[in-house]
């Protein structure tokens, strides 16, 4: 049974006679040949189906009519049959199905490998904080990345390759230490062949060692330990190694797997052994990958740049990357314009195992994104479409999450309240029954405690600007784990690239502050942050820049309040005195007891235990001197009144205080 097509490219159906569904394709592609019969395609990889269920008559032979619109008239159309009797959508071979779309997908490792050539291996340098990561690499490569570095310390992954005295290559990628890049380095574990991991001598095993050790262990990678700065005075070696083999690495010299190689990245001791330890373990891992196929990838980072615009580095795992090759990545697609690698040199194709930066990307992609490549532009189109969707529908669906959350919390609210006024009613009941001997108190069920609680929270808006994505995310991480239970960092935007005039206008709107990372403002933005009164915050150091937000955050809490009690007076006796127009001013005869009290301190009356009364003092006399005195010691009688309060009494006791403000910190 066939059914008649035509002009059919990206229709949706408008309108059906009733009982006909059908449900159409997304996009059927116009053939090389000339030949117009639709069973060619399925063997092609161009021809995509996502869904087509047709439901006829029991009683007719031929499909009912139906009625279709083209909207994408500039194409070339198919006009021949389709037979529903033939492939189904489950049964194209040609069409690539991802997870993360409905076109591209990840083909297939081969059975076996052996017949493809061998690629480099891909290493990763993980550590603490300033263990001497990148001066090691440094000295593998022979350049100085460290010392263009803020503050000394790696903030973004680099991707380089090292080419050997031996012409063997290693890729490298160098990960930031700083306890904020944790994702950074869990997606580099994921990337990477073998993971080096690097420890001071003079400084031993620290939270991101452990950290960077848990990465590998996940991600099942194998590792070498390198232990660094062997030329100090203090180091240590012996007691790296126990720390160690304490936290389950299990080190060759013991009966482990695990090499263990010293070296020095300063002055470059033992680089050649940790060389050879890769060149090994990676030769044991026979590293290998196709060249014939489409490029298949990671996004390592990405950046905008002047003159440039979307830029993204990109390690190629499978396959050849080439000039005019269009790949997509997450929600962004690229025709390749240029590629240039680390050393600056432009390149006309990348094989695997080698980093490059990419240049044409409509969009910007995140790290971490996987890169695939597409026939042409329309499928990469289409898959970023089809992605779009999908996250259209999460957000959907945690959103109708959200909303059925709180409608329970609003039932439960409303069956609370019933149940209370139930028993209200039942011991009103009991009261006039003689049940109970007094009338119950009526009060109403806490049932808003929360959003009270959720409302008294304050928030610091920021809006986020990095270099890169992968430094974006790891600031946007790390602020959102800043505050506490009283303040908490609400981020409104965020986004890569330079400080702009439409970030200022966003944070004028919400009144945010700007949070930029190793980005510029110039002066147009700076003149029109300062017009609309929106602060930015610009730092290269990703700890100097978490101090700074803290120190934000902590002026909007309020202070602690230490009460300090100067001096105290007890009340001996009450005097009546004559004041204007024939009133009578009680006064309070006091006896000083301890310190000094003074007038113009803030004062309160207590009575046993109890604050009966908080103000100032508006009258102090000594006998009957004029006019007041100010201050009055220890063994000093006199006279004081206060700021309308007359209920004092023999025995009160007057405390003079002053209330210091202490500021907090997050």
């Amino acid at each position: 049974m066939t059914l008649p097509f035509r002009n059919l490219c990206y229709t949706k159906l408008l309108r059906i006679i009733p009982t006909t569904n059908l449900i159409i394709q997304r996009r059927v592609f116009q053939p090389s040949s000339t030949k117009r019969n639709i069973n060619n395609y399925n063997n092609t990889s161009k021809y995509l189906l996502t869904k087509c269920t047709l439901l006829f008559n029991n009683n007719s032979p031929k499909p009912q009519k139906y009625f279709c619109i083209n909207v994408n008239s500039n194409k070339r159309y198919l006009s021949n049959t389709f037979s529903t009797d033939e492939a189904g959508p489950d049964d194209i071979t040609g069409t690539e199905v991802s997870s993360g779309g409905l076109i591209l997908r990840k083909r297939p490792i081969p059975e076996d490998m052996s017949i493809y050539p061998p690629r480099p291996p891909i290493v990763t340098i993980m550590g603490h904080v300033d263990h001497g990561k990148t001066t090691l690499l440094d000295a593998l490569r022979k350049s100085s990345v460290a010392a263009g570095e803020a503050g000394g310390i790696t903030q973004h992954i680099g991707a380089f390759s090292v080419e050997l005295p031996s012409k063997q290559t290693i890729t490298f990628l160098d990960t930031p230490g700083h306890a904020a890049f944790s994702a950074m380095r869990a997606r580099g574990a994921h990337v990477t062949d073998i993971v080096v991991l690097v420890v001071a001598a003079d400084d031993g095993v620290m939270p991101q060692t452990l950290e960077a050790i848990q990465h590998a262990k996940d991600a099942k990678v194998p590792m070498v330990v390198a232990i660094n700065k062997i030329d100090k005075h203090n180091a240590n070696t012996r007691k790296v190694c126990e720390a160690l083999l304490s936290h389950g690495v299990d080190l060759e010299e013991f009966g482990g797997e695990t090499q263990v190689i010293k070296v020095s990245g300063l002055k470059g001791l033992g680089l050649d052994h940790l060389e050879d330890a890769i060149i090994v373990l990676a030769e044991l891992m026979d590293l290998r990958a196709e060249v014939d196929i489409g490029a298949e990838g990671v996004v390592i980072e990405s950046q905008i740049e002047k003159g440039r615009g979307n830029v993204a580095t990109i390690l190629v795992k499978r396959g050849t990357l080439k000039i005019g090759s269009v790949v997509v990545a997450g929600t962004a697609w690229c025709r390749v314009r240029s590629m240039i690698d680390d050393k600056g040199r432009t390149l006309k194709k990348a094989l695997p195992g080698t980093p490059v930066r990419v240049i044409g990307w409509k969009d910007l992609p995140q790290a971490g994104d996987e890169v695939l490549e597409a026939p042409d532009e329309d499928v990469a189109k289409e898959e970023v479409q089809l992605r779009q969707l999908q996250q259209e529908q999460q957000l959907l669906l945690k959103d109708e999450k959200i909303i059925s959350e709180k409608r329970r919390l609003q039932k439960e609210e409303l069956i609370e309240k019933r149940k209370h006024e139930r028993n209200i009613k039942k011991e009103i009941w009991m009261y006039y029954h003689g049940l109970l001997s007094e009338y119950p108190k009526v009060k109403p069920p806490d049932t808003n405690e929360k959003k009270d609680e959720d409302e008294k929270i304050k928030e610091f808006k920021v809006v986020v600007k990095a270099d890169v994505s992968g430094t974006t995310e790891a600031v946007v991480d790390a602020l959102e784990k800043t505050g506490n239970e009283e303040i908490r960092v609400n981020i409104v935007h965020y986004g890569v690239g330079n400080i702009t005039d439409s970030d200022i206008q966003m944070a004028s709107t919400v009144e945010a502050t700007i949070i930029g990372f190793n980005v510029k403002a110039d002066k147009k933005v700076q003149n029109a942050a300062k017009q609309a009164d929106v602060e930015i915050i610009i730092h290269n150091v990703i700890y100097k820049l978490l101090d700074e937000v803290k120190a934000r955050m902590s002026k909007l809490l309020p202070p602690i309040l230490e009460i300090h009690v100067t001096g105290e007076a007890t009340i001996l006796q009450v005097f009546e005195l004559s004041g204007k127009r024939k009133e009578v001013i009680p006064v309070a005869g006091c006896r000083i007891g301890s310190g000094r009290v003074l007038k113009n301190q803030k004062c309160r009356i207590m009575r046993g235990d109890k604050i009966i009364w908080e103000g100032k003092c508006t009258s102090f006399m000594y006998w009957y001197t004029y006019p007041d005195i100010t201050e009055a010691t220890k063994g000093i009688e006199c006279g004081m009144s206060f700021d309308g309060f007359t209920e004092f009494k023999a025995g009160d006791l007057v405390q003079s205080f002053y209330v210091k403000e202490i500021p907090r910190t997050i």
